[in-house]
């Protein structure tokens, strides 16, 4: 992993971020795991039918994991954008549903990395809201600029088309069914990657998600990054 200083980050000159990244820096990396959600998440041909009996085999009354880890989803369809929803357990309502300015392929292709960092940052510099709760973000992924979102008020038929299929899933890669077989066809599969997230809050400016790696590697593969600019 390169030093923290000749990361792209630097050129968002946000230091909330920078901290946060520093956090992740130094912890030392594994590369030599053989498992991951996103390893899984590369192998979609594969899943597509084992994946798609999520719908099949009910839902759980409880959380497959009892514990305080965040659950975070990033989800889309092929042909389309990326949207990412965050969740206190699979059961809450999402607090935070946002449609990254990101295409699925790009993103598929950001996955053939071994470290994905996506960071969204707020231009807001009044304090009359949580950090969750600003709606326009500037998105990051591994350093590079991909433009602006606004956070969802409501979700959409979709996005809660998602969210129903894996509530009380607590961690898991592929594709699921779609809402309707035209929806496909156009838009290609709707694919998914769910994992559970460690949220570490640096400040009422800056918080972080990482990953947490289900087959015990060194560190989470996948960070998320929110920040107030100043």
């Amino acid at each position: 992993m390169p030093p923290v200083h000749s990361s792209p980050y630097f050129q968002m000159d946000n230091q909330a971020i920078l901290s946060l990244l520093r956090h992740t820096a130094s912890e030392k990396r594994s590369k030599s795991s053989s498992g991951g959600l996103l390893k899984m998440f590369k192998l979609f041909p594969m899943l597509t039918s084992g994946c798609k009996m999520v719908a099949l085999l009910g839902r759980p009354r409880k959380p497959l994991l009892k514990d305080h880890a965040t659950t975070g989803t990033i989800f889309g369809y092929r042909k389309g954008r990326v949207s990412l929803a965050i969740q206190e357990d699979p059961h809450c309502v999402p607090m935070f549903v946002i449609e990254l300015p990101m295409h699925s392929s790009l993103f598929h292709k950001e996955l053939a990395s071994d470290i994905v960092r996506i960071a969204l940052e707020s231009e807001t510099k009044t304090h009359k809201k949580k950090l969750l709760e600003e709606f326009v973000w500037a998105v990051y992924c591994n350093g590079r600029k991909v433009g602006y979102c606004i956070r969802r008020k409501q979700m959409s038929d979709d996005e809660l088309h998602v969210m129903q299929l894996l509530r009380g899933v607590s961690m898991g890669a592929g594709v699921l069914p779609c809402p309707n077989n035209e929806k496909e066809s156009a838009d290609g599969e709707l694919t998914y990657i769910r994992a559970r997230f460690e949220r570490v809050v640096g400040s009422k400016d800056s918080e972080a998600l990482y990953m947490i790696n289900p087959d015990g590697a060194a560190g989470p593969e996948l960070s998320i990054f929110f920040a107030r600019a100043r």
